[in-house]
C-alpha cells in the first residue's frame, strides 16, 4: 500500500504532463505518482514514464472510466488526484490532504 497516490487520468496532455509529474513529485517526495492513460495519441505515456511516474492504462474511452480504475487499482492511505493539464498547482497539496483533517483546515487558500 502506498502512502500517498498521486493520481493523474490523462488523454493527450503530452505538452504538460513532465511538469505536473516533476511538481508533484517535489511537493510529495514520499508519494507514488500513477499516471493513467486514456488512449492518448500525442505520446503522453512515454512523456510520463520519462518524468518518473508508473504509467497504466485504461482502454475504455472517458475520464469516468479512468477513475473508476484508478481507485479499484490502487491502494493507498492517502489520494490527490489532479489533472494532467497543470490547471491545479502541486505545492500546496501535503498541506493541505496528506497530513489530516486539521491541517486542511488551517491551510490558506493558496
Amino acid at each position: 500500500m502506498d502512502k500517498i497516490a498521486v493520481l493523474i487520468p490523462c488523454y493527450n496532455e503530452g505538452q504538460t504532463i513532465a511538469k505536473v509529474v516533476k511538481d508533484y513529485r517535489e511537493a510529495l517526495p514520499e508519494a507514488t505518482i500513477y499516471v493513467y492513460d486514456n488512449n492518448s495519441s500525442d505520446h503522453t505515456d512515454e512523456i510520463a514514464r520519462e518524468a518518473g511516474a508508473v504509467v497504466r492504462y485504461e482502454y475504455q474511452q472517458g475520464k469516468g472510466n479512468v477513475i473508476r480504475s484508478m481507485f479499484r487499482d490502487i491502494d493507498a492511505e492517502c489520494y490527490v488526484m489532479t489533472d494532467g493539464d497543470d490547471t491545479y498547482p502541486a505545492k500546496c497539496r501535503k498541506r493541505r490532504w496528506c497530513q489530516g483533517p486539521q491541517a486542511a483546515a488551517n491551510s490558506s487558500t493558496t
